[in-house]
């Protein structure tokens, strides 16, 4: 219904502004030939009137609609800026593309929220030759301020902001409907297919602590959208083909000469990778024989597809002890699933006369990029553009995705504006309707500040942070005498719980596109927006309930027939505090930034203890000790 309002406010702002036009245009000529304009002129005057008629009939229904509350959480800022959109379209209606600014209020007693836009609209106007004091602007903007269900007043202040007071008998539904109904995010207009590619480890190496942010930070976007009901599809872009693999299966034949038949014992794959890179570097033949290895794979040969094969299966084992520990979910979709797709994709590119030689390479220029990708090189392989280049062409057309997102260090981004500047260049997708995006994130750094390494200077393996987590975690625990109550099973999960709720939280509360120094202390700390802290208070929550002993129907009932008086500052506070969820899940839908999600519920945890610590809700008979709730 939304969309249809929409509709016919700009037919109406169209027609509007044409009898404008028109009646400035007859006044002008006062001649004869007016009077056909004024024939034209009734009749847009006629279905104008028509239209607001059926757009006030429209907007009724509406609001009708959303004061009864839907079972899904209502977006306030969202539901403020279509109010002052329509209230800046109504005051100013020849302002185009006017900016619309709504943000909370960040001092309680200045109101609720805050639109801005005044400020920026009298900048507008200046560049067009029109001086207008911003406050003037505000004044008009408040005027137009329509019938509304959620607004109790507005008032200026300073240079042209208008706070806003939210009406406290709406705020209550909303919490009513929260209880009720539980966090239903809002309906998506239409469901739309998400690719996330993270983690994409290389087969044959181990995984260190550089794939741990792009693992965390991936599987949280995906969380992120399957939560607001996208079709997800979590793919793990895994290194398994190339010509390091033509080296892993020369040295697995002569390591283990009957791996056809016996399957081999390779406990260390790391190990025996660096056995065979020692070979390949120092040992002509072996090299030679490894560059056969890797064109018998490529043909696809029985005997080395299955080398092949044995080598990405201990290496997935390896990986999915990771998965396993920070509960990922992902599809393994490596290099090698594209590598039939690339000719076709090089072809497709020199159809349209996209490709130029360099040198024995063919490489392309995409528009405004100084850096040409090379789709094949000098000797006829494909390389990691192309590779790219493939994956995308099938994410777009087979899996006919309508948002990718590639979840890899920062590094990389040059390369990525590269690969996504040649897909639109050859009219793969148009970014105005498919989302491709590169979310880039920093290195993480030690407490040194340094790149993140062992005290021999060597990668961290992600299994041995995760161990120490574990251990510390465990520490932890026993500091506070956990073990003292929990039974072991309990203890154990605690201890997971912990310790890699820990590590994911340390990493998801920084901003992604920063370095973030990696500390056991701090992540493990009860103080300040950490995992420890917000546990600590989800606990003490649950302690709450588990005081209270009211069951589930005995609640609802009250929810029901009780309406939720939010007298208290602090009840206020955290009503509307815990009303803004929809707000932040819509930022961070927009700059896929996470910590923005962590710093919402690091000041919800505070709110809720600021409300405990002044609005008791149950407390323990000093008699009986039983325990009442308080009114």
């Amino acid at each position: 219904m939304g969309d249809t309002v929409a509709e016919y406010t700009s037919r109406l702002q169209q027609q509007e502004r044409e009898i404008h036009s028109l009646t400035a245009e007859i006044e002008c000529l006062k001649n004869p030939p007016s009077v056909g304009l004024s024939s034209h002129l009734d009749g847009l005057r006629e279905e104008n009137a028509k239209l607001k008629y059926r757009l006030n009939v429209l907007k009724r229904s509406l609001q009708e609609e959303r004061s009864q509350c839907s079972k899904t959480m209502m977006n306030i800022n969202q539901r403020l800026q279509e109010i002052f959109g329509e209230a800046i379209r109504e005051a100013f209606p020849d302002l185009e593309n006017a900016p619309l600014a709504v943000t909370p209020n960040q001092q309680a007693k200045f109101g609720d929220y805050q639109c801005n836009s005044a400020m920026a609209m009298a900048q507008m106007m200046k560049s067009k030759g029109l001086k207008v004091n911003p406050r003037e602007i505000a004044e008009k903007i408040q005027q137009k301020i329509p019938d509304n269900e959620l607004i109790e007043k507005t008032e200026i202040a300073g240079p042209g902001f208008i706070n806003v007071h939210l009406k406290r008998s709406f705020v209550s539904k909303l919490l009513t409907n929260l209880l009720l109904n539980g966090v239903q995010p809002p309906p998506l207009p239409k469901k739309k297919k998400v690719i996330v590619d993270f983690s994409s480890p290389n087969i044959a190496k181990e995984m260190h602590v550089g794939h741990l942010r792009s693992t965390i930070i991936g599987d949280s976007m995906c969380r992120l959208f399957e939560f607001l009901g996208y079709e997800v599809l979590r793919l793990n872009h895994v290194g398994d083909w190339g010509t390091q693999f033509g080296m892993l299966i020369a040295h697995l034949q002569d390591k283990f000469p009957d791996y056809l038949s016996v399957s081999p014992p390779i406990v260390d794959l790391q190990a025996f990778y660096k056995e065979s890179k020692k070979r390949f570097d120092v040992d002509e033949d072996f090299k030679k024989r490894a560059y056969q290895c890797v064109v018998k794979l490529q043909s696809k040969d029985p005997a080395f597809i299955k080398g092949w094969n044995l080598i990405c299966d201990v290496s997935r084992k390896e990986f999915q002890k990771v998965y396993n520990c920070l509960d990922i979910q992902i599809i393994e979709r490596g290099e090698s699933f594209y590598q039939n797709m690339m000719t076709a994709v090089v072809k497709e590119f020199e159809a349209k006369g996209l490709v130029e030689m360099d040198e024995g390479r063919k490489i392309v220029f995409a528009p405004g990029q100084q850096i040409p990708l090379t789709v094949v090189k000098s000797d006829g392989g494909y390389t990691y553009d192309t590779s790219d280049l493939a994956a995308l062409r099938h994410r777009l057309f087979d899996e006919q995705a309508d948002i990718i997102i590639y979840v890899t260090d920062s590094g990389q981004s040059t390369h990525f504006q590269l690969v996504f500047a040649a897909a639109q260049m050859i009219g793969w997708y148009d970014p105005k309707v498919t989302r491709v995006e590169h979310a880039g994130f920093g290195v993480v750094l030690g407490e040194d500040k340094k790149k993140f390494k062992t005290r021999s200077g060597d990668t961290v393996r992600l299994m041995d942070l995760l161990d120490e987590g574990l251990k510390r975690s465990m520490d932890k625990l026993k500091e506070k005498e956990r073990d003292k109550v929990l039974t072991p099973e309990e203890l154990t999960k605690a201890q997971q719980s912990v310790a890699f709720g820990c590590i994911k939280y340390a990493d998801l509360s920084h901003n992604r596109i920063n370095d973030y120094m990696f500390s056991f202390d701090k992540m493990l700390d009860d103080r300040g927006n950490t995992a420890a802290y917000l546990l600590y208070a989800f606990t003490r929550i649950r302690s709450i309930a588990r005081l209270a002993n009211i069951d589930e129907v005995t609640l609802r009932k009250a929810v029901e027939t009780t309406e939720i008086v939010l007298e208290h500052d602090k009840e206020w506070k955290l009503g509307k505090c815990l009303l803004r969820f929809p707000e932040i899940l819509q930022k961070i839908l927009e700059d896929l930034l996470l910590h923005t999600l962590c710093d919402y519920l690091y000041e919800l945890a505070t709110t809720f203890t600021e409300f405990y610590d002044s609005c008791y809700c149950v407390e323990k008979d000093r008699q009986t000790g039983m325990a009442e709730t308080l009114e």
